[in-house]
């Protein structure tokens, strides 16, 4: 029974100790980077070669991708490239807050391209490696595919591009994650 009640505090202390919702809507995101000396990082968390063909948001302070694309290695039964999780992720985020004279309890706003498949995890990883103030920019970049109609499948509404927020098929080499300078 002591085990029991010391895992419900232990759960509920950890619970308390996130001071904001992880979810954010872009619009709120923005808001948030535009104001002066906002102690907030906002990082784009997608491959760089997706936001090469998807675009970008200088509003970002970094590209830090959660999953890389692995172009040496071909997984034949899902006939896609191997992606796997950023092995660096964490530190390079904590790089990013340290560049920016942030701690690790600075607000940290991910966005990938519609929210859940990698800005949501990327934020719960980070709240779970003790960032608690961790979240993620609902609907992503893209935002969410319809459902039927003559646009089924394509992503034209909700998320930060179909949102009149300021994004561009040009990419800041300042911001953008590359290789060739790590």
């Amino acid at each position: 029974m002591k085990k029991l009640l010391l895992a419900a505090a232990l759960a509920c202390s950890s619970w308390l100790t996130h001071a904001v919702d992880m979810p954010i809507s872009a619009q709120d995101a923005l808001a948030k980077v535009q104001q002066t000396d906002s102690p907030v990082l906002f990082i784009d968390v997608r491959d760089p070669v997706e936001i090469m063909f998807v675009g970008f948001t200088d509003a970002v302070h970094a590209n830090i991708p959660f999953m890389l694309v692995d172009r040496t290695r071909w997984n034949a039964d899902k006939g896609v490239f191997v992606v796997e999780r950023n092995p660096a992720f964490i530190d390079q985020v904590r790089a990013a807050l340290r560049a920016r004279g942030l701690g690790d309890d600075a607000e940290i706003i991910t966005l990938c391209r519609s929210g859940s498949d990698r800005g949501e995890p990327s934020a719960q990883l980070l709240r779970e490696r003790g960032f608690p103030n961790a979240r993620f920019v609902v609907n992503g970049f893209q935002g969410d595919a319809r459902k039927e109609g003559p646009q089924k499948g394509m992503r034209t509404f909700n998320g930060w591009q179909n949102s009149g927020l300021p994004w561009s098929a040009k990419l800041d080499p300042a911001k953008i994650h590359r290789v060739d300078l790590h």
